[in-house]
């Protein structure tokens, strides 16, 4: 008897350990498995989603542009005023002797000013 050779032994001890393949058919094999995703949705459903979505969109836009009228509103706005020399002095002396800036001075003066006659 002859002894089998080193490569056989492998091959058997290989094949032992795989399992073995069922046979399938062609049927079988070209067949589609039925897919286990998310079902679909009916055309109402998807209709009603697509609307809650595009309000839900629509109200973002709307809160957006409030939201920047109103930062519009807060900003500062600027008033250029040519003061003559005179002026300008006593008010950089009465900023730094009241220990306040310059604009707060004109602002409150503005302001007062306005209330004074009904603005």
């Amino acid at each position: 008897m002859k002894q089998p050779s080193v490569s056989e032994e492998a091959e058997v001890r290989s094949a032992a350990r795989e399992p073995t393949a069922i046979p399938v058919s062609e049927a079988a094999a070209t067949r589609e498995r039925p897919r286990r995703g998310l079902p679909n949705p009916s055309g109402d459903e998807r209709k009603s989603k697509a609307i809650e979505r595009a309000l839900a969109q629509e109200e973002g836009r709307y809160r957006l542009r409030d939201l920047k009228r109103a930062h519009t509103r807060e900003a500062k706005h600027y008033v250029n005023c040519p003061l003559d020399y005179d002026t300008k002095m006593r008010l950089q002396k009465a900023a730094f002797d009241n220990d306040i800036k310059m604009t707060v001075i004109i602002k409150a003066a503005i302001d007062q000013f306005l209330r004074d006659n009904g603005y």
